[in-house]
C-alpha cells in the first residue's frame, strides 16, 4: 500500500524577487512527513493568472494533495481564489460564511476590499483561520493556504485530520569528520545492500577549515534504520573516525 503524495505550490512574486524567504516550503513538508503522505516536488511561481491555472491542473492531476500558500488575501495581487476557480471550471462566488465570519470580526470597518477575501470558487470547503478570521479553503484535492508562515501554520494545524495519513518515515543522521569522496564506494556498497532505505550524503565546510559530511538514512522500517545504520557505523569506524550520531526519535 504506498503513500498519499504531495506537491507544494508557492505563489508570489515576493519570493521568486529575493524579498521574501520562503519558510512555508520547509513547513509544510516536515508535517507532511510526520503523517506519512510523501512530498515529491515543490514549486515556486509567480502572480501570473495563466501559469497558475497550468500548475494547479498539473499538479493536481499527479498527486493526492496540493497545499498553495499566498494570494488569498484582498490586494489587486492575490488572484489565487479567481484561478482556482479557472482551473477547475467553477464560478466565483462571495461565499456567505466568509462575509459572516468578516462581518463579525471587522464589524463596521468591514469593506469592499476586505470582502474580496469572501470569493472562492463555488462548491469549496473552507479551512479555519484562528489567527485573522479570514479563511482558506479546499476545492477539489488543492487546499489554499495564507502566505504568512504563522498564519499558515495555523490554517494546516486545522486540516490535517481531513487528510488521509501514510506510513511514517523515520530518519536518523550521523555527522562523520571525514571527506565524502573517501566514503563514496564503500557507501554506495551499503546502499545497495539496503535498497529501502535512502541514505543521502550532504558535506559541510567550516571557516575553521574543517569538513566532513551529514551522512542521512530514512525509511519506513525501524528494524533496517537500526541495521542500516550500523553498517554506515562500523564503515566510518574501520577509516579511523567516530561518527556522531542523532537519535531518531527527535524526527517524529
Amino acid at each position: 500500500m504506498t503513500n498519499p503524495t504531495a506537491a507544494v505550490l508557492i505563489i508570489g512574486n515576493e519570493i521568486l524577487s529575493g524579498r521574501t524567504q520562503d519558510t512555508n516550503t520547509q513547513f509544510l513538508c516536515q508535517q507532511l512527513g510526520k503523517v506519512g503522505i510523501d512530498v515529491l516536488e515543490a514549486r515556486i511561481i509567480r502572480d501570473d493568472t495563466s501559469k497558475i491555472i497550468e500548475t494547479v491542473r498539473a499538479l493536481s492531476q499527479a498527486h493526492t494533495y496540493v497545499f498553495t500558500t499566498g494570494g488569498i488575501g484582498a490586494t489587486h495581487d492575490d488572484i489565487t481564489a479567481a484561478c482556482m476557480a479557472r482551473a477547475f471550471d467553477k464560478p466565483l462566488i462571495e461565499d456567505p460564511r466568509i462575509v459572516a465570519l468578516l462581518s463579525e470580526f471587522y464589524q463596521d470597518q468591514l469593506n469592499k476590499v476586505r470582502l474580496r477575501m469572501a470569493l472562492i470558487p463555488e462548491g469549496s470547503t473552507l479551512i479555519n483561520n484562528p489567527v485573522s478570521t479570514a479563511p482558506g479553503f479546499q476545492v477539489e484535492n488543492v487546499f489554499c493556504l495564507a502566505g504568512i508562515p504563522s498564519v499558515m501554520q495555523a490554517m494546516f494545524g486545522t486540516l490535517v485530520s481531513r487528510l488521509s495519513h501514510g506510513s511514517k518515515i523515520y530518519q536518523q543522521t550521523l555527522t562523520c569528520m571525514i571527506g565524502e569522496n573517501t566514503i563514496a564506494d564503500d557507501l554506495a556498497n551499503i546502499q545497495f545492500k539496503f535498497p529501502e532505505v535512502e541514505i543521502g550524503s550532504y558535506p559541510f565546510f567550516h571557516p575553521s577549515g574543517s569538513f566532513g559530511v551529514n551522512l542521512v538514512l530514512r525509511t519506513r522500517d525501524t528494524t533496517l534504520l537500526s541495521q542500516s545504520i550500523e553498517s554506515v557505523k562500523r564503515m566510518i569506524e574501520e577509516h579511523g573516525v567516530t561518527p556522531q550520531l542523532e537519535d531518531y526519535t527527535k524526527n517524529t
